[in-house]
């Protein structure tokens, strides 16, 4: 399966507390919501295709207890496009201390996570998707395991929270292989990792 990250992000980066007020107040953080206000029947529908396409989701544990208690529990999001998917497809948990997952279909991967999600990955099937998951897609990143990268750009600067890349790590190119914008201006580009970047050589006289 090819692994990829669909992230959603303000133009300075920041993917924490996009769903609302109250979803990820981590770090004093008091501007959740910040999507929603764009969130529109266009966007909903591409997601709905996007999560459509996945064979089975990979979350860290904050995103996936996020996403259990109300894709996996509230009634008209268990029953939208998302919500089907999401309850129909294997779901995999990075975590080291949850040990009683209520959701149905869902593994704990515990130990040596790398190993386990290349074997992931080396199963047939089209995509494991990872949704959100801040600290596990830095990981992915890190470990050379994502294979495509979906940003979700929303035209606001949040100012404040976490963001998708910190402020020191490794350098990668991107190769772009789709782009297109939604009436609202949200941005959608979809990128594969293409080793690391090339650097202009110094200037001399």
């Amino acid at each position: 399966m090819k692994l990829t990250t669909i992230t959603n992000v303000s133009v300075d980066g920041v993917m924490q507390g996009l769903g609302g007020p109250d979803e990820d107040p981590t770090g004093g953080f008091e501007r959740g919501g910040w999507a929603l206000p764009l969130f529109d029947d266009e966007n909903a529908a591409f997601l709905g295709r996007l999560y459509q396409r996945a064979d089975a989701f990979l979350f860290g544990r904050r995103t996936y207890e996020i996403f259990a208690e109300s894709w996996g529990a509230v009634e008209e999001m268990v029953n939208a496009p998302i919500g089907r998917a999401l309850n129909t497809r294997p779901k995999y948990v990075v975590s080291n201390t949850l040990t009683d997952p209520r959701w149905a279909d869902t593994t704990v991967l515990s130990v040596d996570f790398a190993a386990a999600i290349r074997e992931l990955k080396a199963r047939p099937g089209g995509e494991l998707q990872v949704h959100g998951s801040l600290s596990l897609v830095r990981w992915l990143f890190d470990n050379q395991l994502v294979d495509e990268i979906t940003l979700i750009t929303y035209p606001v600067v949040v100012g404040q929270g976490m963001r998708l890349f910190p402020d020191s790590g490794p350098d990668t190119a991107l190769e772009l292989v789709d782009s297109r914008t939604t009436s609202n201006g949200v941005a959608i580009q979809v990128y594969r990792p293409g080793g690391r970047p090339q650097y202009a050589p110094a200037i001399t006289s």
